[in-house]
């Protein structure tokens, strides 16, 4: 065989080659041999075991805005165990920050919303959507951490935070924690129910709705993820400053109840303070805000049908969008939450109450009107219509935090250190002075509990201020769910007990005994995540008595901030003197008279462990139940279905071919369920509006569902049927020219003895013209 040549080039080539090579393996073992030297340094030093990532994510996490992943059960808990990624940059004064965003709507069709307990307030379409907005800051050094998120639901059922913090555990071991991470409800009253495991909220709920559920806690799990994930270093900074022409008291006879010597030391009888964390990165670039002030996100009244976030998400809604130019809601880099305070007798209905029928004032003791009592007394306004009234007191809301946000700079330093305890709240004995003591009672709700509230009356023929029992309703309750005992009556007193919670445990308890305290301190702010809605003086008290307790034990001038309906709903608490006249508030305080002081008593040896430094002799206390078989949603699962000669997504009324400014645009097409939205999530959006763009010739997105300007509307028919109706409705911002709307949804199919399947389609509406003259 003849001997082969190499010409120059074929030379040049492997000689190419052979160098490369050997680069690669020096540089493979270069970074062998560096990443070695971290991971043993970071051990050694870093103050977090080897099993874990300080400062950056484990495994890949979505963008905001895409599709979220299922997680593990609470049944099926594993600590994953990964190799740890070199520190981030340390050597600054600060913290470390991350910041989150993701969707979590879940149903919005055939479930209840949770807040009003009106029975037949049941979702049929989507206003906006809701979304968990997740903060991560960490000292420095990454030896201390904590999670604070704030969600667009009525309220952090016990059950969701317990599958939060499992699934966590699982991705990230023991870096996220139950004394760590802070879970918030907004308390919008327009959020899918379904997600307790209670029996009074079950009940509420009309069932457990597990797709619901699965999607509100998978979303949690990914804004954390994703804050996690964007951890850079930055500055905090702390403003605080009154907001006016908001909120009104609900129950001012209730306030008056309080001493006059404690009234007269505050201007009004609401809190007007808001409280804003401001976020930057070292560059001052904005990452995020937290609000915290307190009203309650009720502009949205039981009459709505669909799903929103009302006027605390429309204030995030304002503040992302001036931040985020150019991105379409609920995407973009910046995050803006407006987190839930003591708000329990606060209304956003600044009109305040009247009787629906003459127009007469009905702001009485007991909020009843001489023709149809307590449920002709309703408070509205500021607006023509609630959808006014919403973006109304959430302008004024987002107008405020803007400008402290803008003025923010008293920075935030110090080490963050965080607390907490389960505790069971049905036998907490208090000290009431040196020689007194009481006790809190088992759950139970008072008469005035049904007669609702000016923001919502209840259905029945029942009145705030109620303090004797009626002999009618004591037989029902005690025919159906048996006579509650005689201890349980004498511990609530003056509350008549209408429903006696804390004794019925069929199928699950109604009401939970173990509910959580937490503190999480970072420099000289304290935040404070309470179970529940405080009023407006519980609140006062409460915040005063913590900072007290910080000053005792040498950590003086603490901002104390509540940050409600955190981690387990435990519904109201008010003063012992307001809860003597016992309107819906004082009713709805489940654990009787000196539940206030309890919680007093509670948060201030939070308070006392972090300021010694003796949070590790904590005891745990008693872990809380999860209970696993749960009564199923009333509403069953249909096959969708279309009309004959039609298909999914088909048109079945047009747009016109031109519209103007101020005008809506409605399309109707042959829709299906969207609930089955919530389990096959191809689609991140109910609808989208587009631009025809001529320079690119394409179609640009302008808005989707979580854009104020839309509506969906799902009108459910016989048989499967169903159509959604679309509209856009155009404001003076919208620019001339060329536009279509699109329909994304699924259908459920079922052939004979196959399981169902879902499946994703999508329909489109002619082009339109909109015109500015």
């Amino acid at each position: 065989m003849a001997k082969r040549t190499f010409s120059t080039l074929e030379t040049f080539l492997i000689f190419l080659l052979v160098m490369m090579t050997a680069i690669t393996v020096s540089l493979l073992s270069l970074l062998f041999i560096t990443s070695g030297t971290i991971e043993n340094h970071k051990g050694k030093y870093s103050g977090f075991p080897a099993t874990q990532t300080p400062l950056a994510t484990q495994g890949s996490i979505a963008p905001q805005g895409s599709t979220p992943t299922q997680g593990s059960t609470a049944s099926q808990v594993t600590t994953v165990t990964t190799t740890p990624e070199p520190p981030l940059f340390q050597n600054f004064t600060g913290y470390h920050i991350g910041v989150g965003r993701a969707d979590c709507t879940g149903q919005v069709a055939d479930i209840n919303l949770m807040g009003y307990g009106k029975s037949g307030q049941n979702a049929r379409g989507l206003l906006t959507r809701l979304y968990s907005r997740a903060f991560v800051m960490a000292e420095p050094d990454g030896s201390n951490r904590m999670a604070f998120v704030s969600i667009d639901i009525g309220m952090v059922s016990q059950r969701m935070r317990l599958e939060v913090l499992n699934r966590l555990q699982s991705k990230y071991g023991s870096l996220y924690r139950r004394d760590n991470v802070i879970l918030s409800g907004t308390h919008t009253h327009s959020a899918p129910a379904g997600f307790f495991q209670y029996t009074v909220f079950v009940i509420a709920s009309e069932g457990f709705s597990n797709r619901t559920f699965e999607h509100m806690v998978t979303g949690i799990v990914q804004s954390i993820e994703i804050a996690h994930k964007n951890m850079k270093p930055g500055k905090l900074f702390i403003n605080k400053g009154n907001v006016d022409g908001a909120q009104i008291n609900r129950s001012p006879y209730s306030y008056l109840q309080n001493p006059l010597s404690e009234r007269e030391r505050y201007s009004s009888n609401t809190d007007k303070e808001m409280l804003i964390l401001k976020m930057v990165d070292l560059m001052g670039n904005d990452l995020g805000l937290i609000s915290w002030f307190a009203i309650h996100p009720v502009s949205m009244n039981n009459s709505n049908h669909l799903v929103n976030s009302d006027n605390m998400g429309y204030a995030s809604y304002l503040f992302e969008q001036e931040k985020n130019k150019g991105y379409l809601p609920g995407q973009g880099p910046f995050v803006a939450a407006f987190a839930s305070s003591n708000l329990g007798d606060v209304s956003p209905n600044i009109l305040g109450p009247r009787c629906v029928n003459t127009g007469e004032s009905c702001d009485n003791a007991n909020s009843t009107c001489p023709i149809g009592g307590s449920s002709t007394c309703v408070a509205m306004g500021p607006g023509q219509d609630m959808l006014e009234s919403t973006q109304m007191i959430g302008q004024i809301v987002y107008q405020g935090a803007k400008e402290l946000y803008a003025s923010a700079f008293q920075e935030i330093t110090g080490p963050l250190i965080s607390a907490h305890q389960w505790v069971n709240m049905t036998n907490v004995t208090v000290s009431l002075n040196s020689t007194h003591t009481a006790k809190t009672c088992k759950p139970a709700l008072g008469y005035s509990f049904a007669a609702g509230t000016i923001d919502g009356s209840g259905g029945l023929n029942f009145t705030q201020g109620t303090t004797e029992s009626n002999p009618f309703w004591d037989t029902i309750r005690d025919q159906i769910l048996g006579k509650p005992s005689d201890e349980i009556k004498e511990c609530h007193k003056p509350k008549p007990v209408l429903i006696h919670t804390g004794e019925l445990v069929k199928p699950h308890p109604w009401h939970p005994d173990i509910v959580d305290v937490q503190i999480i301190t970072l420099g000289s702010l304290a935040i404070t995540a309470v179970p529940g809605e405080f009023t407006t003086m519980s609140g006062r008290r409460f915040r005063e008595a913590i900072k007290a307790e910080f000053a005792a034990y040498g950590m003086q001038n603490m901002t104390v901030v509540i940050s409600g309906l955190c981690n387990v709903y435990t519904h109201y608490i008010t003063t012992y003197e307001e809860y003597q006249v016992q309107r819906y508030e004082a009713a709805s305080t489940i654990y009787g008279p000196h539940t206030l002081s309890a919680y007093i008593q509670l948060f201030r040896v939070l308070a006392k462990a972090i300021a010694t430094d003796t949070v590790a002799n904590l005891s745990r206390g008693p872990e809380p139940p999860f209970f696993k078989e749960l009564i199923s949603p009333l509403i069953p699962n249909i096959v969708d279905r279309s009309p004959i000669g039609k298909n999914f997504g088909d048109v079945l009324q047009p747009v016109n071919p031109t519209y103007r400014v101020g005008e809506v645009v409605e399309v109707v097409f042959v829709g299906a369920n969207p609930k089955n939205s919530a389990e096959n999530r191809t689609h991140q959006t109910f609808l989208t509006v587009e631009k025809y763009e001529d320079t690119l010739e394409t179609w640009q997105i302008v808005h989707n569902d979580a854009s104020w300007e839309t509506r969906f509307y799902w009108h459910k028919g016989l048989l499967g049927r169903s159509n959604a109706t679309i509209h856009w409705h155009i404001t003076d911002t919208a620019q001339p020219g060329i536009y279509r709307i699109r329909y994304f949804g699924h259908n459920r199919k079922q052939e004979f003895l196959k399981p169902a399947v879902i499946l994703s389609f999508e329909g489109t509406s002619s082009a339109f013209e909109v015109v500015t003259t």
